[in-house]
């Protein structure tokens, strides 16, 4: 059964009873987790995002982007400028997945050491 959360203030989508799965809904994305360790330093434009991630294409950046904004994980600034000037900072929502980040760090750092040979 799904209930409906709030997120960041904001009401959510319905989200999983089970806790795992909603983090999965919220980061389930091979790009999502990459824009968070780019995050995780401090604020950046759109466009060191886009070049420190790789092969990401501009659509599917800005779609990630609007989703982790929708969920209260990243604050999106534009500043009013010519040409436009965008910055993205993760949120203290965002910030509080640096633990499960690490992990996940150290548990592709254990098994690169052990099955390299």
């Amino acid at each position: 059964m799904e209930t409906t959360k709030e997120i960041a203030g904001k009401p959510a989508k319905a989200l999983p009873d089970c806790p795992v799965e909603t983090t999965l809904t919220l980061i389930s994305d091979k790009w999502k987790v990459l824009i968070l360790r780019d995050l995780l330093p401090g604020t950046k434009r759109f466009g060191e995002l886009k070049k420190s991630i790789g092969h990401v294409t501009q659509k599917v950046l800005t779609a990630q982007l609007r989703q982790m904004e929708e969920s209260g994980l990243v604050i999106r600034t534009v500043f009013p400028e010519v040409p436009p000037h965008v910055e993205y900072t993760l949120t203290e929502l965002g910030y509080s997945l640096k633990p499960i980040l690490d992990a996940m760090w150290d548990w592709g750092e254990d098994y690169k050491a052990k099955n390299s040979q």
